[in-house]
């Protein structure tokens, strides 16, 4: 993803949305145009960079934490078919289970502060980094594995030499999707229960009918969105040139 295509389509939905407010003549309580959201941005932004402040540091810990985790439990299944048979159905059943619905038990267990949406966060993103990089370590080249056999390396020695290193471009692929998912699960912990955030903040404002500052704490939380996601796709891609280089011939 290229700056030049994040600013086209940024103006491009800029354009659509002042040609929407002037083609329906909407109230600006229900839809502010863009110019008075931009000035509802700039009269609150210490407010807003306090409430982002907030949310950058739950997705940041959620994703670290809930990355750490996939990785670990990914290992662990690829490791052991036993580890996989127990534990791998469980975790595809838990995903029957809405995340979203247990953000009022988080709330109630872990209390009205960056606990509970980090948790949030490392929920949501648990499963895709595990499945990602479970399914990473589990492909790889019937070679390999001949050659480490024949070599006599250990279980741990292949795996860390060969299956981890093949399987680093999957785990890219769960973190671009962990990277999407992360700011969703804290925003909705904020919705829940929250005095600081900018999924809080946007409760307030919609409260107040001060829509406009609503708008513009949403857009801030897609910047940083945004942002997290450009700064996961270079380290994914800096994960796929160091396997390239590590398993070529």
């Amino acid at each position: 993803m290229r700056v030049r295509d994040i600013l086209f389509a940024v103006l491009i939905g800029l354009g659509l949305w002042q040609a929407i407010v002037i083609l329906t003549d909407a109230p600006h309580f229900i839809l502010p145009s863009p110019w008075r959201v931009a000035q509802a941005a700039y009269k609150s932004r210490v407010t807003i960079a306090e409430n982002a402040w907030v949310t950058a540091i739950e997705v940041m810990l959620g994703l670290l934490i809930g990355t750490l985790l996939g990785v670990a439990t990914a290992i662990q299944l690829a490791m052991s078919k036993i580890v996989e048979r127990l534990l791998l159905p469980i975790l595809v059943f838990t995903q029957a289970v809405p995340v979203f619905a247990l953000a009022p038990l988080l709330t109630l267990w872990f209390g009205y502060g960056m606990g509970s949406k980090i948790v949030m966060a490392v929920l949501i993103i648990y499963f895709p980094v595990t499945s990602a990089f479970h399914d990473g370590l589990t492909r790889i080249d019937g070679g390999y594995r001949d050659l480490s056999v024949s070599m006599g390396a250990g279980k741990w020695n292949f795996m860390r030499h060969i299956q981890i290193a093949q399987a680093l471009p999957s785990l890219g692929s769960g973190l671009r999707l962990a990277a999407v998912y992360a700011p969703i699960g804290a925003v909705i912990g904020e919705w829940v229960g929250a005095s600081k955030g900018l999924g809080y903040l946007m409760l307030l404002a919609n409260g107040r009918a001060k829509i406009d500052l609503m708008f513009a704490s949403l857009i801030v939380l897609a910047c940083l969105t945004v942002l997290l996601h450009i700064a996961v796709g270079l380290l994914a891609t800096r994960l796929t040139r160091y396997a390239q280089g590590t398993t070529s011939p």
